[in-house]
């Protein structure tokens, strides 16, 4: 059990690490200071530098059993803060307001009571994740030869959600985030006195017909195995001035799916017709793809336990809030091991994850790192 010293002390570590955000790919610091907090519980081991700047210690019984992940995000948004707490960011158009700061102080106190009194077979791997928002964090962690000092079992994560009750979960089997990418459609002709447009080739008129064909392909609706949905986020073509005709522009799309299949699938629909319509008008094509989230799809075994967990500590949990249709770096830890995500209530009128006033409570710290640690004593006593 974590004592109120302990909680003090995960506050403040939350606040600090809440001042000093770094995006995705640039976890420098924000990996020291996790490592160096690891460090001092004496794991059997340490693994930095893991796909990037994530983090890893790995408690061992000594002896055989399961091996059981817990994950937290070290990264943090490009976006301002509204100074509303005392600990905001002090780097400017950077900050925690997806709450991955309370993550990591969740699984910081999970690691301290681990380490406190060991579980009796297998290992608990606490797992810092580098690149979470861009989606490249849990594919660089993998491929990293170093996770095969790791290859989990078992695999969980929590993220905080506003519009939920505060300290309740919502989790379910099956699918919890959707799959998403996105695709930058860059389309080039040529330029042209704006009093004689015919004189080049403008991919205005593509783009004109593109968006409402590519939102049709992807238009939404119920959230199941067959959810599609194409959001154009960005468009920019030709110059700010009256006197050019447009010879170049940049769509910007993010495809999301309720699975990976079907977002492939949706992909080379999408790529197929703006290749089509670029070749009709003689435009240069290139798409490039940015941000890959693979599905994030619970195993009924890991939820069971993680629902045991919650009934044995008597935290209120159910199916409200999920799927999600927002995308999560998750998944692929899934796809070697059985895994959950557990999404956390935050609180009905809490500020939305990514607004700039959003942060993550104090006083659910405990509740995260308690469930957590019911989880792997459930599995490895």
């Amino acid at each position: 059990m974590l004592g109120n010293a302990d909680l003090i002390e995960l506050t403040a570590l939350r606040h600090a690490l809440h001042r000093a955000p770094e995006v995705s790919g640039q976890e420098v610091d924000t990996a020291r200071r996790i490592a160096g907090e690891l460090s001092a519980l004496n794991p059997a081991e340490l693994i930095t530098g893991l796909g990037g700047h994530g983090v890893a210690a790995i408690f061992d019984s000594g002896a055989p059993g399961p091996v059981v992940l817990f994950r937290a995000e070290l990264d943090a948004l490009p976006i301002p803060e509204a100074p509303h707490v005392d600990w905001v960011s002090e780097h400017p158009g950077v900050s925690h307001v997806c709450g991955h700061d309370g993550h990591m102080a969740m699984l910081m106190g999970l690691a301290r009571l681990i380490a406190r009194k060991p579980v009796a077979k297998g290992r608990v791997v606490a797992l810092f994740q580098p690149a979470e928002e861009t989606g490249a964090g849990a594919r660089a962690v993998i491929a990293d030869p170093q996770f095969a000092r790791i290859a989990p079992d078992f695999a969980f994560a929590i993220h905080g959600l506003p519009g939920l009750p505060r300290g309740y979960v919502g989790t379910k089997p099956g699918l919890m985030n959707c799959a998403s990418v996105g695709l930058k459609i860059t389309l080039s002709g040529k330029t042209a006195h704006a009093a004689d447009p015919g004189a080049g080739r403008s991919p205005l008129p593509v783009f004109a017909r593109l968006a409402p064909v590519l939102e049709a392909l992807g238009p939404g609706g119920e959230l199941d195995d067959s959810f599609r949905l194409v959001t154009l986020t960005h468009l920019s073509v030709g110059e700010p001035t009256f006197g050019i005709a447009p010879g170049e522009g940049v769509l910007y799309a993010t495809l999301r799916t309720g699975g990976d299949d079907s977002l492939a699938a949706l992909e080379a629909e999408i790529r197929a017709r703006v290749a089509q319509e670029a070749e009709a008008a003689g435009l240069g094509l290139m798409i490039e793809e940015h941000d890959r989230f693979a599905a994030s799809v619970n195993a009924a075994e890991a939820v069971g336990i993680a629902r045991q967990a919650m009934d044995a500590l008597k935290i209120a949990h159910g199916e409200e809030g999920v799927p999600m249709r927002a995308s999560e770096d998750f998944g692929l830890f899934g796809h070697g091991a059985q895994s959950a995500m557990l999404c956390l209530g935050v609180g009905r009128d809490a500020p939305a994850l990514h607004n700039p006033d959003y942060d993550f409570p104090d006083d659910l710290i405990g509740t995260g790192a308690h469930l957590f640690e019911r989880i792997a004593r459930d599995l490895l006593g």
